[in-house]
């Protein structure tokens, strides 16, 4: 079944804002890649990390009205090292940020490459200054006694400790001593330091791939490859392995784990989703090592589509959770599933994000873009899902499949944002004027494109090398960040206000001071 496609400016969505370097994808720096981007619990703060082990966060500007973000801070995470057992580089690229919930001044948030997890903190710290001391006494001219003999008394030392009676500096006492002037301290900036207050290491044979805190605040969960792992935030040296599907012999490998989250609300429980397709829910309830899973979600492939490229096709790239844990998200590179965990036997949703490209699938393995993990993401009331696409495109669907909004983050939209502000200068508020505008031409080609019906998106002329990979949508609002190449977009949609109110104290967790 097809979905009706609906452009920027019917649906109402926006481009806001766009961070980076706005030149061509040629010029790019590979350091300079948006490798992973997440909101915290609030939305009010946003991380970003990149393939050179930088963490680039931004915080809202309550300035503004909308919602806009500015930038906060930039530490660098990870460093590229060289596993000498292995003779393998491993490399600095940021694989996943999760936060934790903030529980003080300070916020806490967890990175990963594809060895180390690192958590750090991030907090304002005041840097003060040396205001005066003796050192405008030797500016007057005087030099400060010369130490008496060893064994005698030091001359006036009751009265050198006595406060002056003008106070300054260069005063003595009435055999000549210096007063003692104790250093005085002031307020000179504030600055964003990032420290890491724990580096959880050695833990994983293979690539992590995906990182999880657990509802309960304390716990977290490491995936690679083959095994997950069950940390607690404050114990750096050891954890407790949860999954493990490695065989005996490697050769009888047939699956790999390519994502893993854990349940909002139950603690003990977590998905993990397959290179075969299939989404598994694990109870840690039922026993230590969870190698049974709990329930299968899994939907059998027509046999009239199957092909050589049908094992690569199938392998799940992400998985999410609904915020009220009910249902489950999973995207492979055709495809969005959502599932009702109550339900194994089929999706309550099947949604053909890629179908135009099956008659491709030989130029995308050749090219290897067949092999490109698409991140998905629900939206914060659960009523909308959000997936990439090519060519900068991106998808937002209703969960009942009744719309497909085609948007797209590309240099397009924000210079069509200021021709249109120039053109839309009497627009009515929230009637989307430049935002739609430019959200128009970057869906649809050109503005005449909805009038003529044509197809939003021209699959004969993708660019491949243009992919949104990453996204993440804002926990509280219909707002959205989106990892296009080297650049951060945000785009919102009407009625988003800059009104969040941040609950810092309000989250119960166990993060290390």
């Amino acid at each position: 079944m097809s979905i009706p496609q609906v452009s920027a400016e019917d649906s109402g969505w926006r481009f806001a804002q766009c961070f980076g370097d706005k030149g061509e994808v040629e010029d790019i720096t590979e350091a300079d890649i948006i490798s992973c981007v997440e909101f915290d619990h609030t939305g009010d703060y946003l991380a970003t990390g990149d393939k050179g082990g930088r963490v680039v966060l931004f915080e809202r500007n309550e300035n503004k009205k909308g919602c806009e973000y500015k930038f906060y801070t930039e530490f660098q995470s990870h460093e590229p090292e060289f596993d000498y057992l292995k003779s393998l580089e491993i490399e600095e690229k940021i694989n996943k940020i999760r936060w934790c919930k903030r529980q003080n001044a300070a916020h806490f948030l967890l990175s990963t490459n594809d060895k180390t997890i690192k958590l750090w903190k991030v907090f304002e710290k005041s840097l003060k200054v040396v205001a005066e001391n003796n050192s405008s006494a030797a500016a007057n001219g005087a030099s400060p006694p010369s130490p008496p003999p060893a064994g005698q008394p030091i001359p006036g030392l009751s009265s050198s400790l006595a406060p002056s009676a003008n106070g300054g500096a260069g005063a003595a006492a009435a055999d000549g001593t210096p007063y003692l002037r104790l250093p005085r301290m002031t307020y000179h900036d504030t600055i964003v330091a990032a420290v890491p207050r724990k580096v959880y290491a050695n833990a994983h044979a293979y690539h992590i791939n995906s990182i999880s805190i657990n509802s309960d605040g304390e716990t977290y969960m490491s995936a690679d490859d083959l095994r997950v792992n069950l940390w607690n935030l404050n114990i750096s040296d050891q954890s407790f392995n949860i999954l493990d599907i490695k065989p005996v012999n490697m050769e009888e490998l047939t699956e790999v784990i390519t994502a893993a989250e854990f349940h909002p609300v139950s603690c003990n429980l977590f998905a993990y989703s397959s290179s075969k397709g299939t989404v598994k829910l694990a109870d840690m309830r039922e026993q230590a090592l969870c190698d049974k899973h709990a329930k299968l979600f899994e939907e059998e492939e027509d046999p009239s589509n199957k092909s050589f490229f049908s094992e690569i096709i199938s392998s799940v790239s992400d998985v999410k959770f609904s915020k009220d844990g009910r249902y489950l998200l999973s995207r492979d590179y055709l495809t969005l599933r959502i599932w009702d965990i109550n339900m194994e036997n089929k999706p309550v949703q099947t949604i053909n994000v890629h179908d135009h490209l099956r008659s491709k699938l030989c130029d995308l393995y050749e090219n290897d873009c067949i092999f490109d993990k698409f991140e998905c993401t629900f939206s914060g009331d659960g009523k909308n899902v959000l997936s990439g696409s090519y060519n900068n495109y991106f998808h937002i669907y209703d969960t009942d499949a009744s719309q497909d909004i085609v948007l797209q983050a590309d240099k397009s939209a924000f210079k069509a944002k200021k021709i249109g502000g120039k053109n839309n200068k009497g627009g009515a508020p929230g009637s989307g004027g430049a935002g739609q505008a430019g959200g128009a031409k970057g869906a649809n080609g050109g503005g005449a494109a909805g009038a003529n019906k044509k197809p939003l998106i021209d699959t004969e002329n993708i660019d491949f090398n243009k992919k949104i990979l990453h996204a993440s949508w804002h926990p509280r609002e219909n707002t959205i960040a989106i990892a296009a190449t080297n650049n951060l977009f945000v785009f919102a949609a009407p009625g988003t206000s800059s009104s969040g109110a941040s609950s810092a104290g309000a989250s119960q967790g166990s993060v290390p001071p």
